[in-house]
């Protein structure tokens, strides 16, 4: 059962059938902290509590599904640093086929536990995932096992558009739907899906791509009219830090795509904790990416607007500072460096001062060993909780009016 041709609203509806045993229908629910940031209704796609914690169970499923018995009882090989990995290895499991899983060596612990424990033969060699693909590749050519990619391909698209289905079902008057982005599966198979949905009810819809400034190759593989291969920067969202576009994804996003903006790295930390804030849900920097559109204002308030959240895995290391980096952006810690003189009374002073304008201290380090202090001077270096921009401007104010030259560390 080759998996060749296009992909069309029939393979996506197919593709729903044959999912309902193996992937869960995930809630959407309404956003009222979000749709009064939008002025129009917000609705959350929760992808990130899906089985495996992301979308990507859908495409592999579906994708392993059509293979032949031949082609299964070769089995299925996978390269991922990490959502992939498991959902290939949970597909693999339910459907009765063994998985090989090259991750790269930084591979966050979890899940690397995590696609292990739904029985995949899982090797860790490679720095990038680009490494793993080509080791991968290999794998396939020498043992003949079936290569399951992580986004180009049509099954894999196919599945991936199942979400779209479920998000009209769940809100069938959405205006628009905002994806993350990073090969182009997730989005090409949702705008497939809602196109055709929206077009049966005689109206149009708006499907809106973000990806991280620091790696995205869409939109100048849109200037170019095919796909480039850019220079991928670090970025938080490992998830959709993906290189090239796929020669499947490429042409759908090209044509079905409404629009596509890029968030960088703050307004991802921002949206990850606000996530947890506001909706108590762990989510990843990648899943994220639709909610940093919405708190940057790229999303246009023209009706109701479902964001797709992508999925939950992070590792907690790597939550604990986007955590710190989101509190930062939104103006709820600072670091203040304080030149003073050196003399009885001063440390006392400025503490006084913080909390007089209600800063709360965290952390103090009083130093003498600072570049360009002369003997008589000292820096006090004060990490403060604050209320936001406003509230830290109170406070350099008062420091100011002290007779103080407070500057804060990172600017």
């Amino acid at each position: 059962m080759s998996a060749g041709g296009e992909v069309t609203l029939a393979r996506i509806e197919d593709a729903a059938r044959m999912l309902a045993g193996v992937a869960q229908r995930t809630p959407v629910d309404h956003a009222s902290s979000f749709s009064e940031m939008l002025g129009a209704p917000v609705h959350l796609k929760l992808e990130n509590l899906q089985r495996t914690g992301s979308f990507k169970v859908r495409g592999a499923a579906y994708r392993m599904s059509r293979l032949t018995a031949d082609e299964r009882a070769r089995g299925v090989v996978a390269a991922s640093a990490g959502n992939h990995a498991q959902g290939v290895a949970l597909a693999a499991q339910q459907l009765g086929i063994e998985a090989t899983i090259f991750m790269p060596l930084g591979a966050p612990v979890p899940k690397l536990l995590a696609t292990k424990g739904y029985g995949a033969t899982v090797v860790t060699e490679g720095a990038t995932v680009e490494e793993c693909l080509a080791q991968a590749a290999a794998h396939a050519d020498r043992t003949g096992a079936v290569m399951i990619h992580p986004f180009d391909h049509p099954d894999v698209i196919a599945g991936q558009g199942t979400i779209g289905l479920e998000i009209l079902e769940a809100v069938p008057d959405a205006q628009t739907i905002v994806v993350p982005i990073g090969g182009g599966g997730l989005v090409a198979g949702v705008a497939v899906a809602a196109k055709a949905v929206a077009e049966r009810q005689g109206r149009s819809i708006r499907i809106l791509g973000v990806q991280a400034a620091a790696t995205a190759a869409f939109p100048p593989s849109i200037a170019a009219g095919h796909p480039v291969t850019i220079d991928r920067a670090g970025t938080i969202a490992d998830g959709i830090a993906v290189a090239r576009p796929g020669e499947h994804t490429f042409p759908l996003v090209r044509d079905l795509v409404d629009e596509i903006v890029t968030v960088d790295e703050d307004h991802l930390a921002r949206a990850v904790l606000t996530m947890l804030e506001r909706t108590k849900l762990v989510v990843e920097p990648a899943g994220a990416a639709p909610i940093a559109a919405l708190l940057a204002g790229l999303v246009p308030a023209d009706g109701p607007a479902v964001a797709l959240v992508s999925g939950g895995n992070i590792d907690p290391l790597l939550l604990q500072r986007i955590i710190a980096q989101g509190l930062v952006v939104s103006g709820r810690y600072m670091t203040i460096r304080i030149p003073l003189p050196d003399r009885p009374g001063q440390l006392a002073r400025v503490s006084e001062l913080l909390a007089a304008a209600g800063a709360n201290v965290v952390e103090v380090l009083h130093t003498r060993h600072d570049l360009g202090l002369t003997l008589n001077d000292v820096v006090l270096q004060v990490s403060v909780e604050t209320r936001g921009p406003n509230h830290q401007r109170d406070v350099l104010e008062a420091l100011g009016r002290a007779g103080y030259a407070p500057e804060v560390a990172g600017d």
